[in-house]
């Protein structure tokens, strides 16, 4: 066992090159691994890990489902009756601000104590004097013949840079996502200059609004799980919403049969299956699982002895955590020298 100081391939070419005997380089698919283990042990035979397979399909399969969120109301039953609109509240004063705004009945409160100080023969200087207020505003009050004269400007009527953004917060809002914080990080590159704190409050009123709570589609997350785990271990009700979302969805149904294929190959050790298996991830319309292909194809002699030789370094996920641990008691004071020490005893 070694731990090397970084993860350059020439340090692994040299710590390889100084071991001839190397016969099997088990790796997961990084680039600098591939380089290093072929300068250093062109002897070996590379076997990219199972587990790295595993788990870079399943983030591809996440992804896809993203991608295809829309198809995922299909589980959401629709509500039996429309949702009424609120009534709108009519004030009897015909103002735009109705009775119970904080601003409005702050307005209507001081128009009246101005007008009723005059009426008593104050002057305006006076009334300023007594309540605090400057001569403008109390020619501001003072000159309108009504409280609602004064309602105008920047409350009424502004136009906010949320507005052009709406339709696109109330369609995610529909699809069941209701992070603010997440849509905001959607809507910011398409073009959106205005705060989290908008967003926030938008959705904070959508969520207070009166209506009927309905049900909301899985997560992609969940429904991705659906596909990669093994159709025995699924429960009914899971077995038949992912059957329903097959059916709607042409593209996760293709998605489904390419994860279990791979999942087979995987499990049954069936590594010579692979080129038809990237041959049918090519015809389908799924970009991220396309992206996913090419790389294995770019490794594809490593990959298929994974998927047929018993090596695998699975096992040593669960060490590096440990490794992770040791590093961080260390606080980042401690050089490679004590840190390598700690981890090959600790072994």
């Amino acid at each position: 066992m070694d731990l090397l100081p970084d993860r350059e391939a020439s340090s692994l070419a040299a710590w390889l090159a100084k071991r001839p005997g190397v016969e099997v380089v088990c790796r997961d698919r990084a680039p600098f691994f591939a380089e290093g283990a072929t300068a250093g042990a062109p002897q070996a035979v590379q076997v990219a890990d199972r587990w790295h397979l595993w788990h870079n399909l399943s983030e591809a399969a996440e992804r896809c489902v993203a991608a295809h969120r829309g198809c995922l109301r299909v589980l959401t039953p629709e509500p039996a009756q429309p949702v009424p609109e609120p009534e709108k509240f009519e004030d009897s004063l015909g103002s735009p601000w109705p009775t119970g705004h904080r601003f409005a009945d702050r307005t209507r409160a001081k128009h009246s104590t101005v007008h009723e100080l005059l009426a008593a023969g104050l002057s305006r200087r006076a009334i300023g004097r007594e309540l605090r207020m400057t001569s403008r505003t109390v020619k501001f009050f003072a000159d309108a013949a009504a409280p609602e004269d004064l309602f105008h400007g920047q409350w009424q009527g502004r136009p906010s840079k949320i507005d052009a953004f709406k339709p696109y917060l109330d369609d995610r809002w529909n699809q069941g996502c209701t992070n603010a914080w997440t849509v905001w990080e959607e809507i910011v590159p398409l073009g959106y200059k205005g705060s989290y704190q908008r967003v926030r409050a938008y959705f904070r009123e959508k969520r207070l609004s009166p209506g009927p709570v309905t049900a909301r589609p899985p997560s992609p997350r969940i429904v991705a799980g659906w596909i990669l785990r093994r159709p025995e271990t699924l429960t009914e009700i899971e077995h038949l919403r992912l059957k329903a979302v097959r059916v709607h969805c042409r593209e996760l149904d293709a998605l489904t049969g390419h994860v279990r294929s791979f999942g087979q190959m995987l499990t049954e050790r069936q590594g010579e299956r692979l080129p038809q298996w990237l041959d049918a991830v090519r015809r389908d319309d799924l970009p991220s699982l396309r992206t996913l292909a090419a790389g294995i194809d770019r490794d594809r002699d490593a990959v298929i002895a994974g998927l047929t030789l018993a090596w695998s370094s699975g096992v040593v996920e669960g060490h590096v955590n440990r490794i992770k641990m040791l590093k961080r008691q260390m606080f980042g004071r401690a050089g490679f020298a004590l840190l390598r020490k700690r981890v090959l005893l600790a072994s």
